[in-house]
């Protein structure tokens, strides 16, 4: 380890350590509750820190100022050449900071320290993308005619509100970034929750974000639970927008609260993505990619390629090879060499658990599985079932771990049936070396990402969201600051 990567450990385990409040108006302020929630290191199962329990009083008072910093102009007022400059100044004050942030990211999370650098380098080209945005949101005109009335008629794109960012554990600093970005380019208020498992990130992003010029009240970070935090901030009356990445069970219960006053949402919700793998695809390269498509980041990804629809001929030598691939992999916690860290927590370690031995029970088979396991921390080995039916919860519902359902299909119709035989529609491959099919079959796959011969790319230049139960709407490329304004139409008589 070099002095450089000490110093950064260093820094981040101070950081952690820290006693955490939530942020509100440009200051650090304490819940209003007294309380606290451990940070888990989830590698060794230990608390390094505290995160503030906040409470329904503590979201009033972020909206509030939030509100209040919408309203007098602070941010959405600026030119949008400055809020372009001041974009670009929080991408460059990631980068600064890049490698404090990789540790804080990896000991928060658990995910592997290259992982967290990839995360890392995404987020500063996210703000840097989007600082290109900002200063190119436009209207439209036209000349019309009204009751034989000559009339100029224009649009004007104008901020939503006050926004409300929720954000998953699996990849916080990312998709903390990929929400924030365009809400602040778009000229939003913002009150961000982070999940509670991993907050550390965000916060550090608030002395990022007010180091590079945003205003005091556009950004704020309250900490703690989804319920009450979560809950209150999705319907809350003076919340215009909610953003949420999560489960399909908590967008129900979002759009919900969202009724009271008809916020606008964007969800992406949960996936059970399928892998097709013709007998015709070059094993050698799809071997490892669709063992990484679920193995990687401990499976705890919404896009994973959970479900294997292998051809019947290939099926039996697909498996084994996947399971030895995952065997080979280093499971272990925090070093360069570490291809696969642990889940994020106790609760979601048993979750897995349960899932897996429910499965056997049905009569499912596990390969795999005999790698070494650390000795502390929430780990859970890589592994291949096989023996299932399409109606087995395994093969259905999202686990959000490193485990793998495979089932034989014999054409193309039934592979098809397979793949699209869920309530969920996040993302989709098709491996195959024959050109026509593979792009015959991309485009009858239900899913709002389609990969051929790669699976589960996620950049924040290309639209993302799913369809079905998998979400509402769509986040990231070039229209990704879109849902967060209001269209005004504005007419005028000439003459």
């Amino acid at each position: 380890m070099t002095d450089g990567e000490r110093g950064a450990q260093d820094v981040a385990a101070s950081f952690a350590e820290r006693k955490h409040e939530n942020y509100i108006d440009g200051t650090w302020v304490a819940p209003s509750s007294g309380t606290s929630i451990p940070v888990v290191d989830p590698g060794r199962g230990a608390a390094i820190g505290t995160i503030a329990a906040s409470g329904v009083e503590d979201v009033d008072r972020a909206v509030a100022a939030a509100r209040t910093n919408f309203e007098a102009g602070a941010w959405r007022s600026l030119p949008s050449a400055r809020r372009s400059e001041v974009l670009w100044a929080i991408g460059e004050g990631i980068a600064a900071a890049a490698d404090e942030l990789v540790e804080l990211e990896s000991l928060d999370n658990g995910m592997p320290v290259k992982a967290a650098r990839g995360h890392v380098a995404n987020a500063v080209q996210c703000f840097r993308y989007f600082a290109g945005l900002a200063d190119k949101i436009f209207g439209h005109s036209s000349q019309i005619q009204s009751a034989g009335r000559q009339v100029l008629g224009y649009t004007v794109k104008e901020p939503i509100g006050v926004v409300g960012l929720i954000v998953p554990w699996n990849a916080p600093l990312r998709q903390t970034v990929y929400k924030v970005a365009p809400a602040l380019a778009a000229g939003c208020s913002i009150v961000l929750k982070p999940a509670e498992e991993t907050s550390l990130t965000a916060l550090r992003l608030a002395e990022i974000v007010t180091a590079a010029g945003v205003p005091a009240g556009t950004f704020n970070v309250v900490t703690g639970e989804g319920e009450p935090v979560g809950s209150r901030l999705t319907e809350h009356p003076d919340v215009d927008k909610v953003s949420f990445t999560g489960s399909t069970s908590v967008g129900r219960a979002i759009i919900r609260a969202a009724a009271g006053n008809l916020k606008k949402l964007t969800l992406e919700l949960g996936g059970k993505s399928p892998l097709v793998l013709f007998d015709d695809a070059d094993l050698e390269k799809a071997i490892p990619h669709a063992a990484m498509s679920i193995f990687g980041n401990a499976g705890q990804v919404c896009s994973a390629a959970s479900r294997l629809i292998v051809h019947g001929s290939i099926h039996d030598e697909v498996v084994q090879r996947i399971a030895a691939f995952g065997d080979g992999l280093r499971l272990g916690y925090r070093t360069e060499d570490v291809q696969l860290g642990p889940l994020i927590s106790q609760v979601q370690l048993d979750r897995v658990t349960g899932y897996v031995d429910g499965a056997v029970e049905a009569g499912a088979e596990i390969v795999g599985g005999d790698l070494p396991t650390p000795d502390e921390g929430f780990f859970y080995r890589p592994i291949v079932v096989t023996g299932v039916q399409p109606k087995m919860t395994v093969y259905r519902e999202e686990i959000f771990g490193p485990v793998l359902s495979a089932l034989p299909f014999d054409d193309v119709d039934e592979a098809v049936a397979l793949a699209n035989d869920t309530r969920y529609g996040l993302a989709a491959s098709v491996f195959t070396g024959d050109v026509g099919r593979a792009h015959s079959v991309a485009s009858r796959l239900r899913a709002g990402r389609v990969g051929i011969n790669v699976h589960g790319i996620t950049d924040f230049t290309m639209p993302g969201g799913g369809y079905k139960e998998s979400g509402w709407g769509r986040e990231n490329g070039p229209d990704a600051v879109d849902p967060y304004l209001e269209v005004k139409s504005v007419f005028t008589l000439l003459g």
